[in-house]
């Protein structure tokens, strides 16, 4: 069961098309789909929804204070709404997954990620779920903050909208709880055909 989904990004105008911003995009179209409205709660340092899927309350939150910051915003969101590590989905760009693919895993590393390195400090644990939005890797080790912090091509985003609308339709079964069976549908699903 998932009762708190966090997207990962950046806050400001000139991050909001970025590839390292995946994780506010697909948390904006779930709160869409959903009803749910952001508004900016200072007590999270974050932007907070809430919404009904399948009958369940889920929170939404999108922290506010840049991604290498991003535990402060999660751990004060499940404390104050009494959430459980197991029970959060972070949402969040991956570089070491291609474009338009999606996985879905429990725990793990960072894999270098900072959203992600401050939420398993913040929380003393990495002991939740994680949904992984595939933005590729550039040439050249070096080259990685000005690519995440790019805009992806037209291409790209046409991959990148193909896979959030396959995730979005796994929603309501990653709330409730069947990972087994959306990692089976978001893993294994053909990619978008050019």
């Amino acid at each position: 069961m998932i009762s708190l989904i966090v997207g990962l990004g950046n806050p400001g105008d000139n991050y909001k098309k970025t590839r390292h911003n995946a994780g506010f995009l697909m948390i904006d179209s779930i709160a869409e789909y959903y009803g749910g409205s952001f508004k900016y709660e200072a007590k999270f340092k974050a932007d907070v929804a809430k919404c009904s899927i399948e009958g369940k309350m889920v929170r939404l939150l999108k922290p506010q204070t840049y991604m290498n910051k991003s535990g402060q915003s999660v751990v004060a969101g499940a404390k104050y709404f009494d959430i459980p590590t197991e029970e959060i989905l972070i949402i969040h760009d991956e570089l070491d997954i291609n474009t338009g693919e999606v996985r879905l895993k429990m725990g793990g590393g960072h894999g270098g990620h900072n959203g992600l390195r401050d939420i398993i400090a913040h929380l003393s644990s990495k002991n939740f779920y994680r949904l992984r939005i595939g933005i590729g890797r550039p040439k050249g080790h070096n080259k990685v903050v000005d690519y995440v912090l790019k805009e992806p091509s037209k291409e790209e985003k046409d991959l990148l909208g193909y896979a959030m609308d396959r995730v979005m339709v796994q929603i309501p079964a990653i709330c409730s709880g069947e990972y087994p069976s959306v990692m089976q549908k978001l893993h294994t699903e053909e990619k978008l055909k050019s």
